[in-house]
């Protein structure tokens, strides 16, 4: 049963729709217990594919009404905006090439956005829907997942704080092995669809998994990446998009960076690891191991910080005593809570603050969107610098 708006306003429950995330997706099926996780938001609405059949047939699953399953993200934008138990936001959870589109309808409708990454194809569709935000005054979240970790929160504090000094060297590495053979070909659908740059855009390897390590640097240490040298390669028979990548960056503060993302390094699942070097000291997190942090100061031994303890500064971002493991969904559900909470102080016309807040936004999507395309261009340009 979907209920009315004056029991969700009452409950402090937000109704959401879904684009995408019809049978067989894996993200929206994520977003969907992410977004349930704290009992902030119900999903209402829907249109899940773009065959109407997938789209009733999930719908029902969830146990939507008949009335609330679209057949297109346009008539699911302009049908919710009318109706008096509309939707208060949408997550888009489509492949990459469908997000622009969805979101300038949404917004367009005074209706808040919730997207997965990266967040378009092109800097100037990301700079528009950035303004586009601001002007029709709508909140924008872009789930990059790793920004909800207790841990990485725990890092941001460290060197915003000014724990490990003046930040001189980052190292970011993403490797992953599952592209190393050609499952594109096998109807592995989600090789399809990043492999292919009608879908995927310019760049699979660094739109897919290098975007995440851009912003998690960035959500750390709030620095800019001023320039990059870059080089992709594309690794596996037909391809015609990158399955390895290795960036050079420097940033604003004239700090050095390098990252590497690989989708054809056998031996590694999922191993998102960030080291940032400072002048006081240093801190090292390895989304693999997610629930410690290494931090090292200057002539002293290395610590080792566990999540959940009291001793923690971001302990409030974790759901469960330390020692029992907290992992994916539940830095997913932080950013969507986070969201949820942001979102429902503004209808109650609240002043929100930076802490609430805490959420990658559309301007994050856009810089994600920056350094992917230069990437690209370095890299096709015979990995040259190029200015961000």
């Amino acid at each position: 049963m979907i209920e009315g708006s004056k029991v969700d306003n009452a409950s402090k429950v937000l109704r959401f729709g879904m684009v995408g995330g019809g049978e067989g997706s894996f993200i929206g099926d994520v977003h969907r217990k992410a977004a349930a996780f704290d009992g902030k938001c119900r999903l209402t609405a829907g249109c899940f594919s773009r065959d109407h059949d997938n789209t009733l047939r999930t719908g029902a699953n969830l146990g939507l009404p008949a009335d609330r399953l679209y057949r297109s993200y346009g008539e699911m934008a302009a049908a919710e905006a009318a109706r008096e138990d509309g939707i208060d936001f949408v997550s888009i959870v489509t492949p990459n090439y469908e997000h622009y589109g969805i979101a300038k309808e949404f917004i367009n409708r005074g209706v808040s956005v919730v997207c997965d990454k990266p967040l378009v194809l092109t800097v100037e569709e990301a700079q528009e829907l950035v303004e586009l935000a601001k002007r029709k005054d709508v909140l924008f979240c872009v789930t990059y997942t790793y920004s909800g970790f207790p841990m990485v929160k725990q890092a941001r504090h460290l060197v915003r704080s000014g724990k490990i000094g003046e930040i001189l060297m980052v190292m970011g590495e993403y490797p992953q092995d599952w592209l190393i053979t050609n499952i594109e070909k096998e109807g592995q659908k989600q090789a399809a669809w990043r492999t292919d740059p009608k879908q995927a855009g310019v760049s699979n390897c660094i739109g897919d998994i290098g975007s995440h390590i851009e912003n998690t640097v960035a959500y750390i240490t709030g620095l800019k990446i001023k320039s990059l040298c870059a080089k992709l390669d594309i690794i596996g028979e037909g391809r015609t998009l990158d399955t390895n990548g290795s960036v050079l960056v420097k940033y604003d503060n004239g700090a050095s960076g390098v990252y590497w993302a690989s989708q054809i390094a056998i031996g590694n699942d999922n191993a998102l690891k960030v080291r940032i070097f400072g002048t006081l000291g240093s801190i090292e997190w390895i989304q693999e191991n997610p629930n410690y942090l290494y931090v090292t100061y200057r002539g002293q031994p290395t610590q080792i910080l566990s999540r959940g303890q009291g001793y923690l500064d971001a302990a409030a971002a974790s759901r469960i005593p330390p020692g029992h493991p907290e992992g994916y969904y539940e830095a997913f559900a932080n950013i969507y809570s986070k969201f949820a909470g942001a979102l429902l102080k503004k209808k109650a016309g609240e002043t929100l603050g930076e802490a609430d807040m805490d959420f990658p936004d559309a301007e994050a999507g856009r810089d994600g969107v920056k350094f992917i395309n230069a990437c690209v261009k370095s890299s096709r340009a015979g990995s040259v610098w190029m200015e961000l």
